[in-house]
C-alpha cells in the first residue's frame, strides 16, 4: 500500500513553547504531533468515524534536526502510512519553510470512544486516506 494523503498542519510558536537556551523545548514537538494526527483524522474521516473513534499514541521515534524560534513559521505535514488492525504508523515531519526541523515516525491505536477498548480501523477508510489505492 502507498502512503495516504498527506495533511500539513500550521504551527505558532507560543512563548511558552521556547526553553532555557531560546528555542522551542524537544518535548513540544511532541505535542505538535499529536495535534497534526488528531487534525489529520478529524480533516478526513466521515464524521461517524470521528465520533466512534479516538486515538492514543503508543510509541514516537523523533530526530531532532534544527531548533526553531519564537517568531518561526512552522508547519506539521503527516502522513498516513500504513494501518492494521487498530493500529495506525504515522511519519510527520515538522518544518520551516524547506527546512525540516524534526522527522517523527509514529504508532498509534484506535479505541472505541465509548469503551475505550481498541478498536479494528475499519477497511471503509481506505478509500479516504488512500484514494489512489
Amino acid at each position: 500500500m502507498s502512503a495516504g494523503r498527506p495533511y500539513t498542519h500550521p504551527i505558532t510558536v507560543a512563548p511558552e513553547d521556547i526553553d532555557f537556551m531560546g528555542h522551542v523545548n524537544n518535548a513540544r514537538y511532541l505535542n505538535w504531533v499529536q495535534d497534526a494526527v488528531l487534525a489529520h483524522w478529524h480533516k478526513i474521516a466521515p464524521d461517524e468515524d470521528i465520533a466512534a473513534k479516538a486515538w492514543v499514541a503508543l510509541k514516537h521515534e523523533i530526530t531532532y534536526r534544527k531548533p526553531a524560534f519564537l517568531e518561526d513559521d512552522v508547519f506539521a505535514k503527516t502522513v498516513l502510512e500504513r494501518y492494521n488492525g487498530a493500529r495506525a504508523f504515522y511519519h510527520t515531519v515538522i518544518g520551516r519553510g524547506e527546512d525540516v526541523l524534526a522527522e517523527v515516525k509514529s504508532s498509534w491505536c484506535c479505541i472505541d470512544a465509548e469503551t475505550l477498548r481498541p478498536a479494528r480501523i475499519g477497511e471503509h477508510l481506505r478509500e479516504f486516506f488512500f484514494p489512489e489505492g
